[in-house]
């Protein structure tokens, strides 16, 4: 993008806008041709795009051009997406038949159809900025997404494909069988007598989940379930070193909101690829390639123990595990309302789990739930005394060894959360969560617990 002083041409007259959003690109029925005319109109409007300043350095009438602009062309793409999302993802994957990396796959579409989503390069020059002066091009990824996942089909092989075990998890297997441990940046995992404890020790940021903890976390979760010496595995936060939290263990305190003032929380990357990736092979367990009727092997009972509180993302994982174990003076919460996006598959998980008038009150209305409350059975089998939780988490996880567990959630899942089922929320989380990462008040908000960080 060009300084305000330099800029070609100045701020597109009215006349011109109103000319641009009219003539949207009309759809033939021919997905090659309407690529084309879309790559054509996306083009046009990025040269109208180039006529204005960088974003921080707009006023009002430029902010509302660019405005236009972005929502003529993100209008064009959700409705090629609409008729064409299936024809563009068969064609990335070769009918179905290959399986690709969440950000491989959306930087290949933005080569093999210019303008429907950002290239790489745009993505890094917008990595490069705070949310707040992004463009937002992470909203057209959304847009793919949703595209792809409203299709059974498509959206079938895309989640199938989310609960392939990671490359970095099958170079570090065999290292883990022989010695029973292994560290993946801030997160632990460690088998003693058939359990597997995973522990999160991002002790600064009081275990904030951000883009590297994500790809930690898959990690590990992987080993974990390809493991074939655990039966069970634990998730715990690590003792913090953090001055308020010091000697204590924190299970999460959800994203990492100074990653995402600083406009370093990925969509792909972090949002779409924590739902698909290692929070639903949690809940799901892995699919294997080479699979046969042992491929359910690599699906394990999880047990959550919560030692101070569960704060956003924390509780979503809460939701996908089987047992949950919390000390009598932690808390849960889910402060959507606050921070302004979408959390997670909780707004799929909690209703079912635990009502949908209790769902409506965290969500909606940021109600936390302390451990001693009898609402908080819904969301917790076990409340503790402090010092007994090690004890509880040993007595928990030995429960959940038993020979049937293993095919018994696997069936409860099938009827509690069908995949096609969960496929749809995922189309629609796509679109939502995108567009939410840029909205007004989430920026706001962002701004303003980035201040009182600060002070």
């Amino acid at each position: 993008m060009t300084d305000a002083s330099t800029h070609l041409g100045g701020t597109p007259s009215d006349s011109e806008l109103q000319g641009f959003i009219a003539n949207a690109p009309p759809a033939s029925g021919s997905p090659e041709r309407d690529a084309k005319v879309l790559t054509q109109y996306i083009s046009r409007a990025e040269r109208n795009l180039a006529r204005l300043p960088d974003k921080p350095r707009r006023n009002g009438d430029e902010q509302q051009a660019a405005y236009e602009i972005h929502m003529a062309c993100r209008r064009a793409r959700l409705h090629f997406m609409r008729l064409h999302g299936e024809w563009v993802y068969s064609s990335l994957t070769d009918n179905c038949t290959h399986d690709c990396p969440l950000e491989e796959l959306v930087f290949a579409a933005a080569e093999m159809i210019p303008g429907l989503v950002p290239t790489r390069a745009e993505l890094d020059e917008e990595r490069a900025k705070p949310q707040a002066d992004k463009e937002g091009r992470e909203i057209d990824q959304g847009i793919f997404f949703w595209g792809v996942l409203r299709v059974p089909r498509t959206g079938a092989h895309l989640v199938n494909g989310g609960l392939l075990p990671t490359l970095q998890a099958r170079l570090v297997l065999e290292d883990f069988r022989r010695e029973g441990r292994c560290a993946f940046g801030a997160v632990n995992l460690e088998r003693r007598d058939g359990i597997a404890h995973l522990t999160v020790q991002n002790s600064l940021s009081l275990n904030a989940e951000d883009d590297a903890l994500i790809s930690a976390m898959e990690t590990a979760v992987d080993v974990a379930l390809l493991d074939n010496q655990t039966r069970v595995v634990v998730l715990r936060g690590g003792v913090m070193t953090h001055p308020r939290y010091a000697g204590l263990r924190v299970f999460s305190a959800g994203i990492n909101l100074k990653d995402l003032h600083a406009g370093r929380i990925s969509f792909v990357n972090f949002l779409l690829r924590r739902e698909l990736g290692y929070v639903n092979k949690i809940r799901r367990g892995l699919v294997l390639a080479e699979w046969s009727h042992e491929a359910h092997g690599a699906q394990k009972p999880w047990l959550a123990a919560v030692d101070t509180f569960a704060i956003g993302g924390g509780v979503q994982l809460l939701l996908a595990c089987d047992r949950v174990i919390a000390a009598s003076n932690a808390y849960l919460s889910l402060p959507a309302s606050n921070e302004g996006i979408v959390p997670g598959a909780a707004t799929f998980r909690l209703g079912k789990l635990a009502g949908g008038r209790l769902a409506r009150q965290m969500i909606l209305c940021g109600r936390t739930i302390w451990a001693k409350e009898p609402d908080a059975r819904l969301l917790v089998d076990d409340v503790v005394d402090p010092a007994q939780m090690e004890g509880a988490i040993e007595t928990s996880a030995r429960q959940l060894m038993r020979g049937a567990v293993c095919a018994n959630r696997r069936l409860l899942t099938l009827v509690e959360e069908p995949i096609d089922s969960f496929r749809a929320y995922l189309a629609e989380f796509a679109l939502e969560q995108a567009g939410r990462l840029y909205s007004v008040d989430v920026l706001q908000n962002v701004e303003r617990a980035h201040a009182r960080g600060a002070r």
